[in-house]
Formats: C-alpha cells, sequence, structure tokens
C-alpha cells in the first residue's frame, strides 16, 4: 500500500473503532438504564397489586377471577395468584409453568424475587416479580412483556450501526482528503524529478507554502539539482575542452603518419608492423575524440538534427551498405530482410545520423558477435524477450496501421545477459565481453550515440536475444503517415 492508501486506512479504521466503541457504549449503557427503570417501575407495580390482593383476600373476597381482572396491570402484562396453593390467572396465554421454578419455589417460601428472562418459543423476553403475602397463605406473580423495549433496543442497535458505518466512510474520505493535500508536495518533487531526469536540469522546486517542513524540502531538493546541474555541465565542458584540445595534435600526429605510411615500403619489416600499429590506434583514439565530442555537443543541446521523409526499406539498404565499407577490406555483407508490410513505409530521419547508428551497430556486431548474421526491417514483434520494453508491440500498431518500424542487426555471438543489455548502452560500458568475445577494439561509445541518435530521431533503442542465441539490436522509428506526419 501506497503512503495514501495508509493514511486513509489509518483513518477509516480509527473512525471505525472510535464509532463502533462509542456505539457499543451507547448500547449496553442506554439498554442497562432501561432495563432497570422497566425493572423498577414492574416492582413497584407488582407490590401495589399485591398489596390490592391482601386487602382482598383478608375481606374474604372469593372472586379470584374479578379480583385479578380489577387489577392495574397494564397492557402486555398478566398475573398468577397461588392461594393456598391454587392457582389462578388473568390469562389463558399465562400458567404457572410460564414462571421459572427457582423464583416461584423463593417466592412460596415468603422472598421477594424479581428475574428477566426470555420465554416461549419466539424468545420474547419479559420481567416477572413475585410478591409472597405470608398474611392469607398466597403468592402473587406479575409477568411483564419487554417486547416494547427490545423493539426499542432494536431500533437503536441499528441506529448506532449505521452511524459508525458513515463515520467510518466518512473518516475514510477525510483521510483521503488529508492524504491527498500532505502528499501534493511529493507529487511536485516526483514530477521535478521525472523532469531532471529527463535531462531538464533546469527545473527547480518552487515554495507553494510557509510550512518550514516544506521549505527545508524545497530548499535541500534545489540545492541538490544546483549541484548536480554545475557537476554535469562542468563535465561536459571538460569532455568538449579535451576533446578540442586534442583535435590539433591528433590533426598533426595524422598529418605525420601519412608521410611515414607515404614511404612505409622503405621501412624494415619491423617498422612496418610499427608503422602498422601506430596508424590502427591512432585512428581508433580519433574516432574516440570523435565520439566524445559528438556526446558533448548532445549533452549541451547543441546539436542540429535534420528530419528527412525517405523510405524505410532503400533508407536501411543504403545504411547497411555505407556501414560495411567502413568496417575495411574482408567485411562481408549481411543479408538484408525487408518485411513486404513495411516496404512501402516512410520515416522521417537524419540521414547522417542514421548511417552512423547502422555504423556503429555492424561494428558492434564485428567486434563482439562474429560479424552481423542477418539485418531485418519489420512491424513490432510481439512483447515476450525480458530485453524488450514492455508494451513495444502495442505501441507500434494504431488502428490495423503500422505506426512503428523495427530495424533489427543479429550476431551469432555468445548474446548478452539480461543483467547487461541496459548497461551495453551506457557510455564505455564494454562489460564482461570485452574480455572474452571478438578483438575488443571498441572504445565503448558506439552504443551510447546509438541510443542519443535514434532518440533524436523519436525512436528507441535496446538489446534482446536473437533465435540463435546471439544478440539483436533493435532500434525502432515512427512511421510518417500520408500527410508526412508521425501517428
Amino acid at each position: 500500500m501506497g503512503i495514501g492508501a495508509r493514511i486513509t486506512a489509518i483513518f477509516g479504521l480509527g473512525a471505525l473503532l472510535l464509532s463502533f466503541s462509542m456505539g457499543g457504549l451507547s448500547y449496553f449503557t442506554t439498554r442497562h438504564f432501561l432495563v432497570a427503570e422497566r425493572e423498577s417501575a414492574a416492582q413497584n407495580q407488582a407490590f401495589a397489586n399485591a398489596l390490592a390482593v391482601r386487602s382482598s383476600l383478608e375481606s374474604g373476597d372469593k372472586g379470584y377471577a374479578n379480583l385479578l381482572a380489577s387489577l392495574d396491570v397494564g397492557s402486555g402484562s398478566n398475573s398468577i395468584l397461588i392461594h393456598r396453593r391454587n392457582v389462578y390467572q388473568s390469562s389463558l396465554s399465562i400458567s404457572e409453568s410460564s414462571i421459572p421454578a427457582k423464583l416461584r419455589a423463593d417466592v412460596l417460601q415468603g422472598s421477594v424475587a424479581t428475574q428477566t428472562y426470555v420465554a416461549g418459543a419466539q424468545g420474547q423476553p419479559q420481567i416477572v416479580v413475585g410478591v409472597p403475602i405470608p398474611s392469607v397463605d398466597a403468592a402473587y406473580f406479575e409477568v411483564f412483556s419487554l417486547s416494547d423495549l427490545g423493539h426499542t433496543l432494536r431500533v437503536l442497535g441499528v441506529t448506532l450501526i449505521g452511524t459508525g458505518v458513515v463515520t467510518t466512510l466518512l473518516g475514510a474520505a477525510l483521510g483521503r482528503f488529508a492524504s491527498r493535500r500532505l502528499l501534493r508536495p511529493l507529487a511536485g518533487v516526483s514530477r521535478a524529478a521525472v523532469a531532471i531526469a529527463g535531462g531538464q536540469l533546469d527545473t527547480r522546486l518552487t515554495p507553494e507554502t510557509t510550512d518550514p517542513d516544506l521549505e527545508g524540502l524545497t530548499t535541500s531538493f534545489n540545492t541538490m539539482v544546483d549541484q548536480l546541474q554545475a557537476r554535469i555541465e562542468r563535465e561536459a565542458r571538460f569532455n568538449s575542452d579535451v576533446s578540442h584540445e586534442l583535435r590539433s595534435p591528433l590533426t598533426t600526429l595524422s598529418a605525420s603518419l601519412e608521410v611515414l605510411e607515404a614511404e612505409g615500403e622503405n621501412l624494415p619489416p619491423r617498422a612496418q608492423r610499427a608503422l602498422q600499429l601506430l596508424g590502427d590506434d591512432l585512428r581508433r583514439f580519433q574516432r574516440m575524440v570523435g565520439d566524445l565530442l559528438e556526446m558533448s555537443r548532445a549533452d549541451a543541446g547543441s546539436v542540429d538534427v535534420f528530419l528527412e521523409e525517405v523510405n524505410v526499406g532503400e533508407l536501411v539498404q543504403r545504411a547497411v551498405e555505407a556501414g560495411v565499407r567502413s568496417l575495411g577490406d574482408g567485411a562481408v555483407m549481411p543479408p538484408v530482410e525487408i518485411a513486404p508490410a513495411v516496404q512501402a513505409l516512410h520515416v522521417g530521419v537524419d540521414k547522417r545520423r542514421f548511417e552512423r547508428v547502422m555504423a556503429n551497430l555492424l561494428e558492434n556486431a564485428a567486434n563482439y558477435g562474429g560479424g552481423a548474421t542477418v539485418i531485418t526491417v519489420g512491424a513490432p514483434a510481439a512483447d515476450g524477450d525480458p530485453g524488450r520494453p514492455a508494451g513495444a508491440a502495442r505501441a507500434g500498431a494504431h488502428n490495423g496501421a503500422i505506426t512503428t518500424v523495427e530495424i533489427a542487426v543479429e550476431d551469432a555471438g555468445p548474446g548478452i545477459s539480461p543483467l547487461e543489455r541496459s548497461k551495453v548502452f551506457e557510455r564505455f560500458y564494454r562489460g564482461s565481453v570485452s574480455g572474452r568475445r571478438g578483438t575488443g577494439t571498441g572504445t565503448g561509445l558506439g552504443l551510447a550515440l546509438v541510443s542519443e541518435h535514434v532518440r533524436l530521431m523519436h525512436g528507441r533503442a535496446w538489446a534482446e536475444s536473437s533465435s540463435s542465441g546471439g544478440a539483436r539490436f533493435v532500434v525502432t522509428l515512427p512511421v510518417l503517415d500520408d500527410e508526412g506526419a508521425t501517428w
């Protein structure tokens, strides 16, 4: 459960416990006083009627039926008279067996007794009061019905339960409202953090309240972002400055190397080998400096992107041919498979950047996977591979139309572990494969540039497993509709 849900649950549970505790206390207190009051009233009435019975019996009146009928017993009450072991009742609905045996025995032995009990098959609550009249060898019992009191208590109980339910719901609603109010500043922090993670380093929190706690949070967050932005800008300037400073001596070295290579045939074999190694390392160094400059411009936001509408099949075919040529002599042109469903589709790309993307992917396959085995162009495949972003297939279609095209470069190497698939696009990351795959001549910036170039063209790049167990690098680009706009 999130913080908001926990706050709501705590408020609701607190309201539930409080309302039902107060409701239970109110119910049982009311029940106790009502029953006690009814018992007191029943005893007073029973004593008054017993006094009247004694007066009548002492005067010699033997009309027991008229005597019981003349008593003021009230509605729902009945009386029983036991005189010289003879039983007389005011109604046929009550008999001597209706009175609890123990209470009857106590009264016949001369003790006044009162008892609340449940009688009958329907379980009606009743109060019986027994009053001994020893002067005339008699005992008087009066039975009072508590059905009206039971109905009152049931209504009270239902009312208290309903009130408790409503109070609980109101407490939960109050907790929900309070959690939203309390977490609103954190929502702003979350949005700011997402914006900063997306590269918007000028994002800051604006205090919306004078609350000292929130003011401290805002100040600390903004200070942290200031320091982060300053460090990133400092590192970007450092990389850019170093790369620029290296270009001049590299140009001089390159020119000098060309002079030496022109006279290379006149050098001894050992010097020729040294010259070849020097040339390979110098060109690799130039490539790394160029990549660093490209990354520095991307970090500084000073890149220029020129998107053109081109046919995806022709684009990939030409880019692969250019990428194979950049690998040098001996590079084999891998087969390019273009699905019929995407042959007529057009995408908006920066041709230079896309050619660089394909060249880097082909070079990566050559260095770490024994070379590219196949390049496929088609609609997004079904989600399933652990490396594939969730929803990639669903995002590639709209009302049956293909909105995204996938270009994949596969190799037959040992593949990339699931833990490394997201890391291979980080700068200078070469992972465990650098020690066991290929020649290891990569700079560690190729895939990082692939990800950056694809992002600038509004696409995505990721790594997954190929059907042969090797690595499969996938690039997606948005398809243009008939009006030249992306879906």
